[in-house]
């Protein structure tokens, strides 16, 4: 067993990430405010940090055969995030099945308690071909481990 796949079986699960990330001009348009696509992005970010956080990078579970592309997404706005802002992402996994799991995102300004958006992810676990496939015993264990129910505005 290599050390990836040992720690695909034996890290101490966490049942939620908090990533930070500085808006950038080119997240904004013309007045300042995030162009709504680009909350999609921060959670790609912040489920990517969940997983490496982990010990279970994105490449890791590729090398394994196993692809999760996004089969479902929800996003709820609130309030805009503006140039320079400095956002928390927080990512949790809410469910494990034979061959999909889905996670939620909570998105704030620092310093503030108020949601800016909140949403989810449902992914398909495929093979390589794209063919659904099982996601493999050792990871499912590792997942469902780490699942934390959805909060109440996801």
């Amino acid at each position: 067993m290599t050390n990836e796949e040992d720690r695909m079986t034996s890290t101490k699960p966490s049942p939620s990430n908090v990533t930070t990330y500085r808006i950038i001009y080119g997240d904004t348009d013309q007045m300042g405010v995030v162009y709504y696509a680009n909350y999609l992005r921060w959670f790609e970010r912040g489920r990517g940090e969940w997983l490496r956080g982990c010990g279970i990078p994105y490449q890791a579970i590729e090398r394994r055969g196993m692809h999760f592309p996004v089969a479902e997404v929800s996003c709820r706005y609130f309030r805009s995030a503006h140039y320079d802002d400095l956002i928390i992402i927080e990512t949790r996994i809410t469910s494990v099945s034979r061959a999909s799991l889905t996670f939620a995102y909570q998105i704030k300004r620092e310093g503030e308690a108020k949601l800016l958006a909140s949403g989810s992810t449902r992914h398909a676990c495929v093979d390589d071909q794209g063919k659904i496939m099982r996601i493999q015993k050792e990871l499912m264990k590792t997942l469902e481990a780490m699942i934390s129910p959805a909060a109440e505005n996801d």
